[in-house]
């Protein structure tokens, strides 16, 4: 993996495992609660990512300094966002979820691509490697994922971000030029289907 996936890649732990301590923040959780939601919000969707591409190690296991920046983050996190109110915790969890979206997305077509698979499966690798994480933090935090709900558009926003990605190394961009426009058209997306409601018809 290039050192330009593995900056983005990080980022995208960190973003996706904010939310995760956000969220077991309001259900309660402890220390450990708030360690398990989180680093299974950040390493869900690339863990499965990886197992689907048949990488060993799993990308975590490999780079062991990501699990324990999520460890560090969870005590850091108990304090900061203790007495957050509920109307910023919402805010926070909707920006660093996109984010991760977008981040996570592009990395898991990057990386799908750049293991021969056929083009629809990069895309569809890394719209799994963009949601999965989500998936789970919401069902061990007794939620509906909220890729399932007739909600805003987000699946759909992390399957564009993946095509602008493909289309662009197709076209023979530059590795960061397609990185950076498949994140921030996800994130925008995604942060303009929250802000205006956009759903796909039922």
């Amino acid at each position: 993996m290039s050192t330009l996936l593995q900056v983005v890649e990080a980022c995208g732990i960190v973003a996706f495992a904010c939310s995760g301590f956000i969220e077991a923040r309001r259900k309660e959780m402890d220390l450990v609660g708030v360690f398990v939601v989180a680093f299974i919000t950040a390493f869900g969707g690339g863990t499965l990512r990886d197992m689907l591409l048949d990488r060993r190690p799993l990308y975590w296991v490999e780079h062991q300094e990501y699990a324990l920046l999520v460890f560090i983050l969870a005590l850091l996190a108990i304090p900061l966002f203790k007495h957050l109110r509920s109307t910023v915790a919402e805010k926070i969890i909707v920006i660093a979820d996109a984010l991760g979206l977008g981040l996570f997305s592009a990395v898991g077509a990057s990386l799908a691509l750049e293991a021969q698979m056929p083009i629809f499966i990069c895309a569809m690798m890394g719209v799994i490697t963009g949601i999965f994480g989500g998936v789970l933090r919401d069902v061990l935090c007794n939620e509906i994922p909220m890729v399932f709900r007739r909600g805003q558009l987000y699946a759909t926003c992390s399957f564009v971000g993946c095509w602008v990605y493909l289309i662009l190394e197709l076209l023979a961009a530059p590795q960061a030029v397609a990185l950076i426009a498949s994140i921030v058209v996800t994130l925008t997306m995604r942060l303009l289907a929250v802000r205006l409601d956009l759903k796909l018809p039922g």
